[in-house]
């Protein structure tokens, strides 16, 4: 690792990632690009047809400035001056033409290069794990969505037409220059080596800084998106100060990252144009040397002046694009390291589809570790019936959600087998194992849409009588109706937030129960509602669960009462299982001790715990 020192910080980055531009790895980079170029070559052909014709009508004017001198001015010639005049508006008007057919055409590849992308982006951020995204910040994902693909089409349409054009125009006006004198050209293109040399070693500090500018935003978008989805927790602590100062710090960063890389690019333009207009200053010297010894005409120098500004111009012009070009490759590099980042869970090469379930359920000596020294779950073995209800209890970091995220392969396991209708969930297709999987979640995610829309995601194209039925089944029907401005058109806010607890929990019922999942897991959704929500609540998920094999995690141990099995887990590993009434009974068991601390605020006049329904034999 390397650091780097601006503005009193210091930031490492590694010379591996920022080593010079034409190294095999930027030109990998290239060819990566070329490859979302190529569907679209024929376009790229009438672009490339259009800049040619436009340019080599540009070249025409010094060779028109030339006969101006030659022949016009000294012969007083006032008929060539008006053929010249009149053929020069001609051919400007064909050139404005090809030019603007060009430029529309290059617009319309790079746009849909750029959403080629996006969209390539977007679905493989959809195909990976749980994983990912749990070890990697949302602010950061979206800034690689939104600001590095930005930049990249910054690149890709504007600066890769003005790239293109320059280039052309260079050659063009270095073959004239030859035709016209070949002796100056030579003395003169003893300068390019300088300027490249130059471009080449500020490019490579221009692309380090890209990178860290983009790194940079990356983190002021982190904590935007942190604060924005947690505002209510940051109003309830008055931390609106500390995060505007957390938010100013990170921006802060970007403009002290950013201003570094304006100072590399601001030398990087005028080190060139000195050197190009230089090269100007020699020109007009070393040419009237040449009209002197009678080897030039003096319209021909003036010829020679107008494509040697030609040439600078475009020299002057590729420094400021090279500098861009290096950001963009900055950006590229991010992106693409993202489109490499392959899913932890995948089909296996063989996975077949995981026919109709009747969801007997069955884990065989399972273990997992979300790393190699946090082992979560040991040797957990049991079997849910169908139809069953297995409720999961413990002490909070017990290994709970671990287990049933592990179901639809949220998580492989680490050691041992999960099998569903005795098909192990491994050698089966994610698709078809999830889509007969349903989950309700204590914190209900709905989407920025309408109630439709979001109980519609349970089946997409269910009709309106199904979605209804599956309202009604979650106690939502009514309160849609009634209670909401627009019924099932309302929007719900981000998150839902415009519904209240006990409405989000029920919207997520209906759109299980359209789901018709053979298998469903709960976390206790009705923990934060209020009485009269958690009866409703609760009747919804008693029709859901009716007929499917169920999960049910539990923090309150009075909504379990009923599960055929309960699984009690500590430290990874079920200590104690049975029903509610074998396992109460046991006074020396984990259960009975989360039982009394759950209830022992509401002992009876004899000091005894209530049953439930049950009596305690001593």
């Amino acid at each position: 690792m390397m650091r780097i020192r601006h503005a009193g910080r210091q930031y490492e980055r590694d010379p591996d990632k920022t080593a010079v531009p034409l190294n095999k790895e930027s030109l990998q980079l290239f060819k990566r690009l070329l490859a979302y170029v190529r569907p679209y070559l024929k376009w790229m052909t009438v672009a490339f047809i259009t800049l040619l014709f436009s340019v080599a009508l540009g070249l025409i004017l010094p060779l028109v400035v030339q006969s101006l001198v030659d022949t016009v001015l000294i012969d007083m010639d006032r008929t060539m001056l008006n053929l010249l005049a009149g053929g020069l508006m001609v051919v400007f008007l064909v050139q404005a033409f090809f030019s603007f057919a060009h430029r529309l055409t290059v617009a319309y590849v790079g746009e849909r290069v750029i959403a080629d992308l996006r969209i390539e982006l977007y679905a493989h951020l959809q195909r990976l794990s749980l994983k990912f995204f749990a070890d990697r910040r949302t602010g950061e994902i979206v800034s690689r969505l939104t600001n590095d693909v930005s930049l990249l089409q910054q690149a890709i349409t504007e600066n890769l037409v003005s790239l293109v054009r320059q280039v052309l125009m260079l050659l063009g006006s270095a073959i004239f220059l030859f035709y016209l004198n070949w002796r100056l050209t030579l003395l003169i293109l003893t300068g390019i080596p300088i300027m490249t040399l130059t471009m080449v070693w500020l490019g490579r500090k221009i692309r380090a800084a890209s990178k860290l500018v983009q790194d940079k935003l990356a983190e002021a978008a982190n904590v935007l998106e942190e604060t924005t989805s947690g505002i209510r927790i940051v109003k309830s602590f008055a931390r609106e100060a500390h995060e505007i100062g957390r938010f100013t710090a990170r921006v802060q960063e970007t403009f002290e990252a950013a201003m570094w890389r304006a100072r590399v690019t601001a030398v990087l333009a005028p080190i060139i144009g000195f050197l190009a207009f230089a090269s100007i200053t020699f020109t007009l010297w070393f040419g009237s040397l040449e009209v002197i010894a009678g080897r030039l005409t003096a319209g021909g120098l003036v010829a020679y002046l107008v494509y040697t500004i030609m040439v600078a111009t475009p020299i002057s012009s590729l420094a400021g694009l090279y500098a861009q070009f290096q950001s963009a490759l900055g950006a590229a590099e991010r992106l693409f390291e993202l489109l490499d980042t392959r899913p932890d869970i995948e089909d296996a090469a063989d996975a077949q589809p995981l026919p109709p379930v009747e969801g007997h359920v069955a884990f065989r000596d399972v273990s997992f570790e979300y790393s190699a020294k946090t082992a979560v779950l040991r040797q957990v073995s049991f079997t849910a019936e169908s139809g069953q209800v297995i409720a999961l209890v413990g002490p909070s970091g017990a290994g709970k959600s671990t287990l049933v995220n592990l179901i639809p392969r949220f998580y492989d396991v680490s050691g041992g087998a999960i099998t569903i209708d005795g098909h192990d969930i491994r050698e089966v297709t994610l698709h078809s194992l999830r889509d007969q999987i349903g989950i309700v979640p204590q914190e209900t995610i709905l989407f920025s849409d309408t109630v439709r829309a979001n109980i519609l995601y349970g089946k997409l194209d269910a009709t309106q009588a199904e979605l209804e039925a599956a309202a009604r089944a979650a106690n939502a029907h009514d309160f849609i109706l009634n209670e909401l401005p627009d019924g099932y058109d309302t929007l719900v806010g981000e998150r839902g937030v415009k519904l209240s607890g006990g409405q989000r929990q029920r919207v997520a019922i209906a759109r299980a129960i359209l789901k018709d999942p053979r298998i469903l897991i709960l976390d206790e959704a009705t923990s934060s509602l209020d009485s009269e929500s958690e009866q409703l609540v609760q009747e919804a998920l008693e029709r859901l669960m009716a007929g499917r094999t169920s999960f049910v995690i539990a923090h309150r141990l009075s909504t379990i009462v009923n599960a055929d099995h309960i699984l009690v887990l500590d430290q990874g590993r079920i200590v104690e299982q049975g029903d509610h009434q074998t396992l109460l009974l046991n006074r020396q068991g984990l259960y009975h001790r989360l039982y009394e601390m759950q209830f022992a605020s509401v002992r009876g006049k004899n000091g005894r715990l209530p049953t439930l329904g049950l009596t305690l034999q001593k």
